[in-house]
């Protein structure tokens, strides 16, 4: 009942609300970014959602577009903003997702919606965290976040997935607030950044 008509419904009502409080630090991020990204503010990606189906994310610019004498993009930390830097150290460069959440394409909680690349190279038992909507945190983002291995923010996932339900939600709600304001596992120990999905050893 809860994860086929209460959670879509609390989702709705939810995000809807906090778009409407959160407009004036949403407008004043728009025009801070927009003047450390050359009047690009958003970054618009294809991801994965539920069963796979393909929809465009919106989310705050924290990177800049430069790029070397190639023509290939700088790493994440030479192209990362002082603006950028603070937004995504305080989680901020997550609220325009808040309007993926709106539209239906996500969920406030569920599985992060990572890269359309990484389709192919999910096994059997990581494709799982398809079977829900994706969100905007979920049960690895409170649990190590960037600072834990890919295999295990899969398993995590995957556990959300069979434990779905109204109190695992709200203790994910709740513990994503405190961690946002200890501002814990936001990095991965090495980078600023997860460094890329190449596939899982386990095939099932």
């Amino acid at each position: 009942m809860y994860s086929k008509f209460l959670k879509r419904g609390m989702d709705f009502i939810i995000s809807s609300i906090a778009v409407i409080v959160l407009s004036p630090i949403i407008l004043i991020l728009t025009v801070l970014l927009a003047l450390a990204n050359n009047g690009k503010p958003f970054f618009f990606q294809k991801r994965p959602g539920q069963n796979e189906k393909i929809f465009t994310i919106i989310k705050f610019k924290t990177m800049n577009d430069k790029k070397d004498d190639q023509g290939n993009l700088l790493s994440d930390v030479e192209r990362i903003t002082k603006v950028g830097k603070f937004v995504r150290g305080a989680s901020l460069d997550e609220l325009m997702q808040l309007i993926n959440v709106v539209k239906g394409d996500m969920s406030l909680i569920g599985p992060r919606p990572l890269l359309v690349d990484y389709l192919p190279l999910y096994n059997q038992e990581q494709a799982k965290r398809h079977l829900v909507k994706p969100g905007i945190t979920g049960w690895a983002q409170v649990n190590g976040r960037n600072a834990i291995s890919w295999e295990q923010k899969f398993s995590l996932d995957v556990w959300y997935v069979n434990n779905l339900s109204f109190a695992t939600d709200m203790k994910i709600l709740f513990q994503t607030v405190k961690k946002v304001f200890k501002r814990e596992g936001i990095s991965a120990s090495e980078s600023d950044t997860m460094p890329r999905f190449m596939g899982s050893s386990n095939k099932n």
